[in-house]
């Protein structure tokens, strides 16, 4: 495996390659079609660059494990809005999740609905595309964008426009309390109806998911200061109450547990099968759901829905049309290289996905064919 151990021996690297490159960061999330080539890692660029907690930014090399990013926040009370899950579970792999493949991945988890994806925290990238050539674009201030947005184009290319090396985040401060109401007993269209009450009310949720199976739990989350949070959480057990009885979890430890279960689509892990993520309207997800088969989760108020069905089924084929996308995220190299693991594109979007990867990786070395 090539490490190059700083920016500018890695854009040497790039420029000097004569076949394809296969880029690696923590390798916990082998999303894509297989990609073959010599394996290169961001591992060697590691370290926090740049931390302002007064300002509420931070920068990190590429290769730095998403475990330091968070431990250096929270020493100063703040975190990553994005609650980025950690697919190890999920994908069955070993490895360090690292910041540039959160980045590469747009790895966004429930907070998403409120706070918004990885890209929309992105703020600043440093990056060496597929001639070799070190771009920056951004920096570390939230400003309007001129020209080209390279911040939000980078965040989920999955490298096939070029490889991330240094990235600036804005970040939160950590809530002083928190709370998750929880309807038992409810099925996969009153769980959304339920999801929507929450989500459309002013009490500012910033999870709403919902588990079916034996016991169905369809669960929301508050966060906040302690007096907010408490006048919030009688307002949606008043809400919610319609739809049966509500219980409210504050213990924060427990409250954490639950939503890194969801973060991390607990509940199918260990188990055999494929796994998909849809994404789609959430009056859709219980319709898609039950199309699909299997076992499913709700996240985002019922937007995503996560599906695990037997090994090589043809989800896309079995749900027929929709307005969605569906993307392949757990299944065998073969799976994975017979498929089409994104949403196939619209001709007028794949041209202008082709003329990018053209102009960014004229030779075609970065990641090529991963996403199709």
């Amino acid at each position: 495996m090539i490490r190059p151990e700083s920016e500018a021996e890695l854009a040497e690297t790039v420029a000097a390659s004569d076949g394809p490159l296969r880029i690696v960061g923590g390798g916990t999330r082998p999303v894509g079609r297989p990609v073959t080539g010599a394996a290169l890692s961001t591992a060697g660029l590691a370290g926090i660059a740049l931390y302002e907690p007064g300002a509420l930014t931070i920068v990190a090399e590429a290769g730095t494990p998403l475990s330091e990013v968070r431990t250096t926040l929270e020493a100063e009370g703040q975190r990553l809005p994005f609650e980025p899950m950690d697919h190890r579970g999920l994908m069955n792999t070993d490895g360090t999740p690292t910041i540039g493949g959160v980045a590469a991945a747009n790895v966004s988890g429930p907070r998403r609905i409120q706070t918004g994806a990885c890209r929309d925290s992105l703020i600043g990238v440093r990056f060496v595309d597929g001639r070799g050539e070190i771009i920056s674009n951004g920096g570390r201030v939230m400003k309007n964008v001129t020209g080209y947005d390279l911040v939000k184009l980078m965040a989920g290319s999955y490298g096939t426009l070029g490889v991330l090396t240094r990235l600036s985040f804005k970040v939160l401060p950590v809530p002083e309390s928190q709370a998750t109401l929880t309807v038992e007993g409810l099925s996969d269209t009153e769980a959304v109806r339920a999801m929507a009450a929450g989500l459309s009310s002013p009490f500012e949720v910033n999870g709403a998911a919902h588990l079916p199976g034996d016991a169905p739990r369809t669960l929301l989350r508050i966060e906040g200061f302690a007096s907010s949070v408490a006048y919030r959480a009688g307002e949606l057990v008043r809400l919610l109450e319609r739809f049966g009885p509500v219980t409210v979890e504050r213990d924060p430890q427990a409250c954490a547990e639950t939503w890194q279960g969801i973060r991390d689509v607990a509940p199918f892990h260990n188990r055999a099968g494929d796994v998909w993520r849809v994404s789609v309207k959430p009056s859709d997800g219980p319709a898609i759901a039950a199309r699909a088969g299997g076992a499913a989760l709700f996240d985002w108020g019922g937007g995503l829905v996560w599906l695990l069905v037997p090994a090589g089924t043809d989800l896309r084929a079995r749900l027929g049309a929709f307005e969605g996308h569906a993307t392949l995220i757990r299944a065998d190299a073969a799976t994975r290289a017979a498929a089409d693991v994104f949403q196939p594109e619209p001709a007028p979007l794949s041209r202008i996905a082709a003329g990018l990867r053209g102009q960014f990786d004229p030779r075609g070395i970065l990641n090529p064919g991963l996403m199709g």
